[in-house]
This record gives structure tokens, C-alpha cells and sequence, in this order.
């Protein structure tokens, strides 16, 4: 009996010129124009919220709640301004939140960069179990620790006072975690040598070797802590009593009782407190950027 022999099975590949032709369609004029067209789109969806935002500062509530509702900027907004001055003292509260923010933020930026140095490139006994441990805390939900604060702060009679809102939390864990795998990847071991033999103490190392290099780390480090900070409500909230001390979000959260329902003094109010944050983040973008994207693939 005569045996037949199967036939090789080829195997159907893609041209290399093929694969390239159709990636030239897709980089061509009409490919480029629709990625554009459909991102502008999505940039234009993203904008929508905060530009509504703007015009609904701009209405009182018997225009907002008509159906369909504006989208035109409307005259109300010179009478938003002086209700939402005499409910609270606006500015006085924008400056209480700047303020604490931002001597939280560079207390943060000090100790944390500190501690992660130590824990990057120096050897002591103990250090991988103490950052483990310092890891692990980072699992625990901050409101179990919300009355033990207290507690705390008032025997130290901090309430009533900025000190509650400055000082815990200078030396965080994940600071210092962000800025230890920052500094483990980005800093040569080899720098550190040569300026200890040039005679240079730690802490002229740190801020005159380390802190140069690790400027991305250290702004976004800082966008992400001022957002935090400036955001932060509910322990405020509890601290601080004295309206003329109260941060933005606290005394915010008085517009509704102080002046009914008048929702165009509340967006007014709510528009003064993110236009700040706005602000900071478009002229820290770049470092920002390069430090998230930086810490993620640097590390070790």
C-alpha cells in the first residue's frame, strides 16, 4: 500500500512591508487628524464640569434650575460675590488653608527627603525591618487613629490651633517611602563617596549632593501633599473652632445654613477654593510629570 505524505502546513505571515504600509496609513494626514479630533474630545468632556462650574458662579438659583439649564455666563456674579463675603470671611480662610498647606508641605518635603536618604543609602541595624514596619502602617485606615489625634492633641492643647494641622504626619510613610525609592535609583553611590572624602558632612551632602538630584521626586511629592492638605475637611473640622481660624473647606461647609439654598454663592465659593489648586499644579505640571514618571521605574 502506497502511503501519502502530508503536505507541509505553512504558516501565514505579515509582510514586513505590509505591517509598515499600514502603520504609515495610521500616521498619516487622516489618521493624525482623527487622534486629534477624538482627543480634543475627550479634553473638551473633561473641561465641561469646571467650565460649567464658572457659569453657574455667574447665575442665581432660579436661573440653574431651569430646564435646559445655562451654558452662557449670566450677571450675577458682582451679587454672588458680596453674599458669599458677608456669609464668611472668604479670603481670610483662603489664607488660613494656604498658609497651613504650605508649611505642611515644605515640613513634609524636608523630613521625608531626610528619612528617605537614610533609609536609601545608609546601612544601621534594624533599618529594613523599621522601613517594613513603616510600610506596614500604611495599611491601616487613617480613621481608626482620628480620636487617639485627638485625644493627643488635646492634652497638648493644641485645639483651637494650626498645630494640629502642621505638625502630624511631617513624616509620613509613604513620603518617606516615595522619596527612599527615589533616591535608591537616582543617586550614585559613588557621588556620596567622593564628597565624604572631599570632607563634606551628611547633612551638607544631603542638601547640597541629594536634594539637586531629586527636585522631580520633591515636586511631586509636594503637588500631591498642598492637594491633600488644602483638601483636608474632616480634622479640621474637629480642631478648629474659632471661625476667623477655620481653613476654606470648613468654612465652606457653613455657606448652605448661613444663606439657605443659593447655590450660585456655593459654586462661587467652591470655584475660589479649586482656581488655587488650578494653579499650582499648571506651574509645578512639568516636575510633576517627570517625578511620577520617574518614580516609576526607578527603585530598588
Amino acid at each position: 500500500m502506497a502511503t501519502t505524505q502530508a503536505a507541509p502546513v505553512q504558516k501565514l505571515t505579515m509582510h514586513p512591508q505590509a505591517r509598515t504600509g499600514r502603520r504609515d496609513r495610521l500616521a498619516g494626514p487622516v489618521g493624525m487628524a482623527l487622534l486629534y479630533g477624538f482627543l480634543s474630545l475627550l479634553a473638551l468632556l473633561t473641561a465641561f464640569p469646571f467650565y460649567y462650574m464658572l457659569v453657574t458662579s455667574t447665575h442665581r438659583t432660579s436661573d440653574i434650575l431651569t430646564i435646559p439649564p445655562p451654558l452662557m455666563f449670566g450677571s450675577a456674579l458682582v451679587q454672588n460675590y458680596n453674599d458669599l463675603l458677608a456669609a464668611l470671611p472668604f479670603w481670610n480662610a483662603l489664607w488660613n488653608s494656604f498658609a497651613i498647606a504650605a508649611l505642611h508641605t515644605a515640613l513634609v518635603l524636608f523630613f521625608c527627603s531626610l528619612a528617605g536618604y537614610a533609609f536609601a543609602k545608609f546601612h544601621f541595624p534594624g533599618r529594613d525591618s523599621l522601613f517594613a514596619f513603616l510600610l506596614a502602617t500604611l495599611m491601616v485606615p487613617g480613621v481608626i487613629g482620628l480620636i487617639p489625634s485627638f485625644v493627643i492633641m488635646r492634652w497638648l492643647g493644641w485645639i483651637d490651633t494650626w498645630y494640629p494641622l502642621i505638625v502630624p504626619g511631617i513624616a509620613n510613610a509613604f513620603g518617606i517611602f516615595w522619596m527612599r525609592q527615589y533616591i535608591n535609583g537616582a543617586v550614585p553611590v559613588d557621588m556620596i563617596d567622593a564628597a565624604r572624602i572631599d570632607g563634606a558632612h551628611e547633612f551638607r551632602i544631603y542638601w547640597n549632593v541629594v536634594v539637586p538630584i531629586i527636585t522631580p521626586a520633591l515636586a511631586a511629592l509636594a503637588i500631591l501633599t498642598f492637594m491633600g492638605k488644602w483638601n483636608d475637611f474632616q480634622w479640621p473640622l474637629l480642631i478648629l473652632k474659632e471661625q476667623a481660624k477655620y481653613t476654606l473647606p470648613v468654612a465652606l461647609s457653613t455657606l448652605r445654613s448661613l444663606r439657605g439654598t443659593e447655590i450660585g454663592v456655593q459654586i462661587l465659593g467652591a470655584t475660589g477654593a479649586i482656581l488655587p489648586i488650578l494653579v499650582v499644579f499648571l506651574l509645578a505640571s512639568r516636575q510633576f510629570i517627570a517625578g511620577i514618571t520617574a518614580g516609576a521605574v526607578k527603585g530598588g
